[in-house]
């Protein structure tokens, strides 16, 4: 396996847009591939429900999906500190993988989108970090030998990347906060070479 799933919740666009950094990382890792993926929106109305092929962008995420990839990068804008519903809610349908144990001991990583600078990004990352260690899987954040993590004035944790989208969402990714999606990139997709390699001798 050589994929890594990068899958997200965006609801304007900016964690999207820090999605495709993160698998331009991964392809900068010679043998490993990013593969994109989405969840629906999700409603309080419990009849209600969304196609099964969105009308346009990445594919809806599937289990296979998690099952067939070497590790994982997930990202979510941030809901109140927490990851958003619609993420949550395809988490809470992995049971099976968790019996099975399918994610174990494979490599993962988080990213998110606030409207405000201490909008719970640290806590967004950390919330969805607890299912994948739940899974088993093995956590990667972004280094201080990163610069980018040190000059950053807007998005940027240890804990993985992020962003600063503002009140409007209408703030672009800056420099720092791309270089950083691309470090988390490359940095998941060399631990899950090395992984698959030491699982392989």
């Amino acid at each position: 396996m050589s994929d890594i799933l990068i899958l997200y919740y965006s609801r304007y666009g900016a964690v999207k847009q820090m999605a495709n950094y993160i698998a331009r990382g991964v392809e900068s890792v010679q043998g490993m591939h990013s593969r994109l993926r989405t969840v629906p929106a999700i409603s309080t109305v419990s009849e209600a429900a969304e196609d099964s092929i969105p009308e346009s962008g990445d594919p809806y995420a599937s289990l296979d999906d998690f099952e067939q990839c070497a590790g994982v990068a997930m990202g979510s804008p941030t809901r109140f500190g927490n990851m958003a519903a619609p993420l949550k809610y395809f988490l809470d349908s992995t049971s099976a993988l968790w019996l099975s144990g399918a994610l174990s001991g494979k490599p993962a990583a988080v990213f998110t989108s606030s409207a405000s600078m201490h909008g719970g990004q640290e806590s967004t990352l950390l919330s969805m970090m607890l299912p994948l260690l739940h899974h088993g899987m093995l956590m990667v954040g972004v280094p201080y030998t990163e610069s980018a993590l040190n000059r950053t004035t807007s998005g940027g944790t240890p804990y993985g990347a992020s962003h600063v989208a503002g009140h409007h969402s209408d703030l672009a990714v800056s420099e720092d906060e791309r270089e950083l999606c691309f470090a988390l990139g490359s940095r998941l997709a060399k631990v899950a070479a090395a992984v698959s390699a030491v699982s392989k001798s």
